[in-house]
């Protein structure tokens, strides 16, 4: 058990993890263009914040959450997803009193409880953005096109975006009552978690995976039906700015997200390409949250993206991530002298800004040379006792194989040319 990671955890290793590294710069990169800075909030919150902000009734809240008591007994939770942190945070820090919106952005690990399968671990990265501070339907559409530039900066093409309304507590009121209405004679054919959320949150019957119960209310009423004017004006502005910005989508009635403090817009990105594990993304407005974790009312939107299977829709789309950096310079030193000199080379070398290793085993010069192949290496610099003495340093080309004589005191310079 000591030699294994635990089930639903992984080790990202260097073959790996510079994949990772390219993805999450990406993402960096992105948000700064959009106006968005990155706030770093605790692995882990009092349990009461999910429980509040993402809602009891939710899956996440009663199957998938990571939960434990300090020694003071105090119930703590491993952060189960990105946006009630940061809205704690927010509220905590008096963020309302700054200029709005607030553009923020993370990349943090999110830990689920939950069955295992390609591109979904108990452990996983998630990149997201919040905006808080705005109404507009030109917000929602933001975080929007934030996700799909990422997408396609990354070189992903097989996906479709998917968007629907859940309305307002007054429709969703409205919607309830109907749904209620609707699927009362099939209650007993559903499946248990759906008869919990008969009474506590209905629509979320409509999120349900189990195939009998989306059998069941195939027929049963979207809260697109019962939208108020208010939410529907919000929704079609919201359509309109995509299409404005040339972004395809498709409208799904039965999408209202896992969360129970959506508003309005809800959102969902779907590689076609990566099975039954299909979601690469999703997102939408929150207008309650704040107010839900102890703020004051301030509406907004965000979304979550999960790096893991982001990669997976990469590598199925044959999209290749660029290899890191060769390493520029690789000292091979023969004797104990020579690789003395060798080290402080290298460090020099170092600190002027280039990638530089040395030999620490006191290999061969035929073995120093294979290994500083390995390492891709560019260049490889050849010190002896004989080029010590005559102060120069033989300097091969790996890729040309030609090699000069450079001296010590003009090595730096030469290098970095």
């Amino acid at each position: 058990m000591l030699t294994t990671s635990p089930r639903g955890t992984q080790d990202i290793l260097p073959g790996q993890s510079y994949k990772f590294q390219y993805v999450e710069d990406t993402f960096r990169d992105l948000c700064r263009r959009f106006g968005y800075q990155e706030i770093r909030t605790p692995v882990f919150e009092h349990t009461e914040l999910f429980q509040r902000g993402v809602g009891e009734a939710t899956d996440i809240v009663q199957k998938e959450m990571y939960t434990f008591s300090d020694r003071s007994n105090r119930s703590l939770t491993l952060k189960a997803e990105g946006t009630a942190p940061a809205a704690r945070a927010f509220v905590e820090h008096n963020m309302q009193a700054l200029t709005q919106p607030i553009k923020l952005f993370y990349i943090t690990p999110v830990f689920r409880y939950e069955r295992p399968q390609a591109g979904r671990y108990r452990q996983h990265e998630q990149c997201g953005v919040e905006l808080f501070g705005t109404l507009s339907p030109q917000g929602d559409a933001e975080v929007i096109i934030l996700a799909d530039s990422f997408y396609r900066q990354l070189g992903l093409s097989h996906y479709e975006l998917f968007i629907n309304s859940v309305g307002c507590p007054t429709c969703r009121a409205t919607h309830g009552e109907a749904l209620r209405q609707a699927l009362g004679e099939v209650l007993t054919d559903l499946c248990t978690d759906c008869r919990a959320r008969y009474d506590r949150n209905p629509m979320r019957i409509l999120d349900c995976k189990n195939e009998r119960c989306q059998e069941l209310t195939v027929n049963a009423p979207t809260v697109r039906a019962h939208l108020c004017p208010e939410c529907e004006g919000h929704y079609a502005q919201v359509k309109q700015t995509l299409s404005d910005s040339s972004i395809s989508y498709k409208e799904n009635p039965r999408l209202v997200r896992g969360l129970d403090y959506y508003t309005h817009t809800a959102f969902e990105f779907i590689s076609t390409g990566i099975g039954a594990q299909s979601a690469i993304g999703g997102g939408g407005r929150y207008n309650g949250l704040i107010e839900t974790v102890g703020g004051q009312p301030t509406p907004g939107v965000g979304f979550g993206l999960g790096v893991e299977r982001i990669l997976l829709a990469i590598e199925m789309e044959g999209v290749k991530i660029p290899e890191p950096q060769p390493l520029d310079v690789f000292v091979a030193a023969l004797g104990a002298t020579a690789s003395q000199a060798g080290f402080s080379l290298v460090q020099k070398l170092r600190r002027a800004g280039l990638s530089a290793e040395k030999d620490l085993l006191d290999r061969s010069l035929k073995a120093q040379l294979k290994f500083a192949g390995k390492l891709n290496a560019k260049r490889v610099i050849i010190l002896g006792e004989d080029e010590l003495t005559r102060g120069i340093a033989a300097v091969k080309d790996m890729a040309s194989g030609e090699q000069q004589e450079i001296a010590l005191a003009d090595l730096e310079q030469a290098l970095r040319k």
